[in-house]
């Protein structure tokens, strides 16, 4: 294997990077992050991942196709209820749902004209080992790939999983209806509020205001 050249800080400097044109709370939660490598959201059920992935995949999609493969949940009505639920009828056809496994999703990626953007829900249900991951995502030094992970307390369920989350370049937490940028990409706020009034109640914002009166 040929070695590549070793890059001059002032290489560095004078790169261009293709990013997301991120503005107002997008911005203010993850700056402009860039369109190709993983994201990592992970978080305990009940706190607005779903919700927040949702309204990810909306916002993406103003820049660029996506291919959400929900092995998690699969195309059941609960699916359904949380599309209609966040106004997702999606007339330009550029967010398309599949339920397949990792050797047919990679298939999918690897054809001509397939998504930018791959979403993965959850990394538990590929079965991947960390291993497994690298082989994946070296694939595809392309695309922007995100993975949706099950969480154990604070952590992502399963070693392989956190060994992602530590790879990956955008890592998202979300908590109380919350999602926060742990690594990387951080705008000047550092989260993004999914449900402001679930928010609200969850981080006790109202006791702050009623202790300063």
């Amino acid at each position: 294997m040929a070695i590549k050249r070793a890059l001059t800080i002032q290489n560095i400097l004078d790169k261009k990077y293709d990013l997301f044109d991120f503005e107002d709370e997008w911005f203010d939660a993850f700056d402009k992050p860039e369109k190709t490598g993983v994201w990592f959201i992970w978080g305990n059920s009940g706190n607005g991942k779903t919700s927040f992935t949702l309204k990810l995949m909306e916002h993406l999609s103003r820049f660029e196709h996506i291919v959400f493969n929900s092995r998690e949940e699969g195309t059941k009505h609960t699916l359904k209820k949380s599309l209609v639920k966040f106004n997702m009828q999606d007339d330009k056809n550029k967010i398309h749902v599949v339920d397949e496994n990792m050797e047919v999703f990679t298939k999918r990626l690897n054809l001509k004209k397939s998504a930018k953007i791959a979403v993965i829900d959850s990394y538990q249900t590929t079965q991947m080992t960390f291993n497994d991951y690298l082989k994946f995502k070296e694939q595809f030094p392309k695309k922007l790939i995100i993975f949706i992970s099950q969480a154990s307390g604070r952590k992502p369920t399963g070693r392989p999983a956190e060994s992602v989350m530590y790879d990956a370049s955008l890592k998202i937490w979300v908590e109380g209806y919350k999602a926060f940028s742990k690594g990387r990409y951080i705008g000047t706020k550092g989260n993004y509020t999914i449900w402001p009034e679930k928010a609200f109640d969850y981080w006790g914002e109202h006791k702050k205001v009623l202790s300063q009166i």
